[in-house]
């Protein structure tokens, strides 16, 4: 019982911290506060994360678990290019709605420190460039593309959340210099490409259409198509 009510008072801490971040994004909050909005005693804090840094970073944590399941809900369009411009925009989209998480995940630094929680997002960005590495569809390296994507992406978010207005024509525009800048080429010449992923997806989705031997073949001539 006694574990069961200490899991429910970090718990509680938790949620306090965080209500207030989101509250106040970017703003300092007060430990005092969040232990009386919680219910609990100072001692309690500092029991569950040592200190006013600890608990910040329980936030971030959670932050980040709720930026991986919602970037996990996505559905892959099957093309690794097609999904860095969702994931771009999923990124934008969850930093606006959740500023006061966002801030703390990536607006607040510490100089040569880099938390483990960044490790799962920046895992699933470099699996899709890593992808796009394979098909030859970039002229960078996957970690160089990864890099790019994420410095503007964050630098982007964070600009919209310090003038708290979105600025759709502008993430748009960046999103699409970036990619341009990792693949060489523009969105007009992509989109044939993106067609013909479409078509490798539904036919390996469907492979009772052609029959093996022909749905074979013309994944072979497609992806000749795609590397041309």
């Amino acid at each position: 019982m006694t574990e069961v009510v200490q899991r429910g008072s970090r718990t509680r801490l938790l949620d306090a911290a965080a209500a207030r971040i989101e509250e106040y994004p970017g703003e300092d909050i007060s430990m005092r506060a969040v232990c009386e909005a919680a219910g609990v005693k100072m001692p309690t804090l500092y029991h569950f994360f040592g200190n006013k840094q600890g608990l910040l970073d329980a936030v971030a944590e959670r932050g980040f678990d709720l930026y991986v399941a919602a970037k996990n809900a996505h559905e892959s369009s099957g093309d690794p290019i097609e999904d860095l411009r969702a994931g771009w925009d999923a990124h934008v989209a969850f930093g606006l709605a959740n500023p006061g998480y966002y801030t703390l995940m990536y607006g607040t630094v510490r100089p040569g420190h880099a938390p483990d929680v960044q490790a799962e997002p920046s895992r699933l960005l470099l699996n899709l460039t890593r992808a796009a590495v394979k098909q030859g569809r970039l002229v960078v390296s996957a970690e160089q593309a990864a890099a790019h994507i994420l410095a503007a992406n964050i630098g982007l978010t964070l600009r919209q959340i310090m003038l708290a207005q979105s600025d759709l024509a502008l993430s748009a525009a960046m999103r699409d210099g970036v990619i341009t800048a990792i693949t060489g080429i523009t969105r007009q010449a992509i989109a044939p490409r993106a067609d013909i992923a479409a078509i490798l997806t539904h036919v390996h989705q469907h492979p009772d259409r052609l029959g093996k031997q022909e749905t074979d073949l013309l994944t072979k001539w497609l992806q000749t198509l795609t590397e041309a």
